[in-house]
């Protein structure tokens, strides 16, 4: 049976994790609010030289010309944007799923060893019991370790597919620009 220092541990780092956990989402949050302010700068600053071009224009090809090379970079900065903006929020996630890991190995182990302690102490002719409660433990952290190994194959799966698309999209508004 556990202690009341046990649990008064166990409450202690759990207290600990969310703490640290805490301290990671506003990273984050921190992060993206910096983000959205330089995103924000840059967007004002170019809005006032492109409103100084357009009051600059003296017939419509020019006005076309204009338009087509302030599309381009508009295109390249929001994907750079949506490129930081995924950087930030799977630094963050990746941080979470970090801690989520640690904690689940400590009651993994923490478990394990209550499940040792209890076979120790259990009665005679209670082996099979015993060796039936074990076989079920190791089987739920079989299948733990796969769940978290198709996480991580599914979240890289993501981040390719993403890095495609994002490829793709910027590679779109070049052809695009260059037949205009």
């Amino acid at each position: 049976m556990l202690t009341a220092e046990q649990l008064i541990a166990a409450q202690k780092a759990n207290i600990e994790t969310i703490f640290g956990l805490t301290q990671k989402a506003f990273e984050g949050v921190e992060k993206l609010v910096e983000l959205n302010v330089q995103a924000t700068k840059a967007a004002l600053s170019e809005s006032a030289n492109s409103t100084q071009a357009l009051l600059s224009v003296k017939d419509a090809q020019e006005l076309l010309a204009l338009q087509a090379n302030l599309m381009q970079p508009l295109a390249e900065k929001t994907v750079a944007y949506s490129r930081h903006l995924y950087d930030i929020a799977s630094g963050t996630t990746a941080e979470f799923g970090k801690a989520a890991e640690a904690q689940a190995s400590d009651t993994q182990k923490k478990f394990l060893a209550v499940v040792d302690n209890a076979s120790k102490n259990a009665p005679a002719g209670s082996e099979t019991a015993v060796a039936v409660m074990k076989s079920a433990v190791s089987a739920a952290n079989n299948a733990m370790e796969s769940v978290q190994k198709a996480v991580k194959q599914a979240t890289e799966m993501a981040e390719a597919n993403f890095n495609t698309v994002t490829a793709s999209a910027v590679n779109a508004t070049k052809t695009a620009a260059k037949k205009r």
